[in-house]
């Protein structure tokens, strides 16, 4: 059984240094990521009255690193009878919607109103005159109502090829991406959907497409979709799908189920709009929705994955999602270690008597992840593991956190989270069996 001790993780003294968390009360996915004049915007799902989901609005914190935040006050509000789930938000550097002018354009948040009585899910609007300090909510929302229950999470981007706005939106329970374009962001136009695919044994959310470049100069579109429950680990995951856009519909070929990340905490994770040198920075929220409301965890409850910066690289003759931590990451708790394939390999973070270990088994080529010596007794779980690592050597990175731990297959992309209750101090101990 953990002791009252390991549990102090989830206390002020143990606030997680590297990973955002709020100053008080609960949060879950990340919204509106967008970089401005200097500043990284994060705004996320958030009760700013309680530690449990609820009263969702919108909170908001900025940063000039990505490190250190400063927390402002909620940026979007819920009402009575409705919340505000998760959507994104842009500069409208042409001032297309007509909120402002070429010389300060607008922020455009789009969001999700829905009502609380669980009969509608519409798509609204907001902007923001001052570098995103306060928000008004247009006055005709909703821009975009198609009378359904479950229609969520807008995220809207810049299509310099038809010099229109694109978003891309989740219809849950029918497991589709649906694609609209607008001129304003006030009118929308379908252009297609795309799914059913993949994993699909949960509702799909929070979609995001990106052009990324080959290892080879070619274009490729990557679409992000996280799904509850029917994660690779169990409860919350985040899959993708590498293929191409022509500016209605997205295709793929791709057979096989990818996963962003391997482990039990990442989900809900989407990039930064207009990022420096265009550069693809994903965030997610670090946790599960298995037992996210269940952490001991009185001040805050929620944190967010370190920013990673997306890449596709080529493994295994096809290609694959890289999502490494940002080169501008300064941390003392990150580790590197090179892997011979053949030799077994064990790693032990220890606290006291708490222990989770990592496994590279050479036969079966995975790694795997127990927590369990330093986890929450009341709170079921299991192992979780990567895919098979077909490399006769290869790296990996170890990110440690206070309740956290990202593992890193730096060769072959692959990425595990985890939350646990180590203290980021916590030591490691290395063992090599040969086979």
């Amino acid at each position: 059984m953990q002791s009252q001790e390991s549990k102090r993780i989830y206390t002020e003294e143990f606030r997680p240094q590297q990973h955002f968390t709020p100053a008080a009360q609960w949060i879950n996915d990340p919204n509106g990521l967008l970089y401005y004049k200097g500043k990284y915007h994060l705004f996320y799902q958030h009760n700013p009255s309680g530690i449990l989901w609820g009263n969702m609005s919108w909170g908001h914190s900025v940063s000039s690193d990505l490190q250190n935040w400063e927390h402002l006050p909620v940026a979007i509000s819920c009402t009575d009878t409705t919340g505000i789930f998760s959507g994104s938000a842009v500069v409208d550097s042409n001032n297309t919607s007509g909120f402002s002018s070429l010389d300060n354009p607008p922020l455009v948040a789009i969001y999700t109103v829905h009502q609380n009585d669980g009969s509608n899910q519409s798509q609204h609007i907001a902007y923001s005159v001052d570098e995103g300090l306060t928000w008004i909510k247009y006055a005709d929302n909703p821009v975009l109502d198609l009378g359904m229950k479950d229609f969520r999470d807008p995220k809207v981007s810049w299509n310099s090829a038809t010099n229109k706005w694109l978003m891309t939106i989740a219809k849950p329970l029918e497991y589709k991406i649906a694609f609209f374009q607008s001129d304003d962001l006030k009118s929308w136009e379908h252009l297609s959907d795309f799914g059913p695919l993949g994993a699909t044994g949960g509702c799909w959310e929070c979609p995001d497409l990106i052009p990324l470049t080959t290892p080879d100069g070619e274009t490729r579109w990557v679409l992000l979709v996280s799904l509850n429950p029917g994660g690779i680990a169990g409860g919350s995951g985040t899959q993708y799908f590498i293929g191409d856009w022509d500016g209605k519909s997205f295709t793929t070929d791709q057979k096989s189920t990818k996963w962003i990340d391997y482990g039990r905490d990442n989900y809900a994770g989407v990039t930064f709009s207009n990022a420096p040198e265009n550069r693809k920075i994903f965030l997610a929220w670090m946790s599960n929705w298995d037992y996210a409301a269940k952490l001991p965890s009185p001040i805050w409850r929620g944190s967010m994955t370190a920013p990673r910066e997306l890449t596709l690289l080529q493994y295994e003759n096809e290609l694959h999602l890289s999502a490494l931590p940002i080169k501008e990451l300064q941390s003392a708790t990150d580790y590197s270690f090179t892997i011979n394939a053949d030799e077994d390999r064990e790693f032990a973070i220890c606290h006291g008597e708490q222990q989770l270990r990592i496994h590279f088994d050479s036969t079966s080529k995975k790694i795997t992840v127990d927590r369990s010596g330093a986890w929450i007794a009341e709170l079921e779980d299991h192992p979780q593991s990567t895919p098979p690592i077909e490399l006769p050597e290869f790296t990996i990175r170890l990110l440690l956190d206070h309740g956290s731990l990202e593992l890193f297959v730096v060769e072959s992309g692959f990425a595990l989270t985890t939350l646990t209750t180590l203290p980021a101090t916590s030591a490691i101990l290395q063992k090599t069996a040969k086979r």
